[in-house]
């Protein structure tokens, strides 16, 4: 099978709809990174603990957007530069369903369990 199968417009607009989609959580998510108040009238130290927990989290999720906005703009560099769909170490087309699941792929199976072994 062959990358000239590939419905590039496909992917396409499912690439620059997720990023859409996380460009917009990105600008609503700016809050729950804030710094959390030390202030022990406003918020007991259990809040403030919560608050701590749950800005951590809220930092770790933007920093895996982050890297998925990363990830989906070098897909999208690979399609311009008209090399997507092609493992990026044995340079054989990627099986389009493996690309269908998670269209930044940059491996075939067999190279990524070869890198997982």
């Amino acid at each position: 099978m062959t990358t000239d199968s590939l419905d590039y417009q496909h992917f396409r607009a499912r690439l620059l709809e997720e990023k859409a989609a996380l460009a917009a959580i990105d600008a609503t998510s700016k809050e729950a990174t804030a710094t959390v108040t030390l202030d022990q009238s406003c918020v007991g130290r259990l809040s403030r603990m919560d608050a701590m927990q749950a800005q951590a989290m809220s930092i770790e999720s933007e920093q895996r957007r982050g890297l998925r906005l990363k990830m989906i703009a070098a897909a999208l560099r690979r399609m311009d530069a008209e090399d997507y769909g092609y493992c990026l170490d044995c340079d054989e087309p990627i099986n389009p369903l493996r690309l269908e699941s998670d269209p930044t792929a940059t491996l075939c199976i067999e190279c990524a369990s070869k890198r997982e072994a």
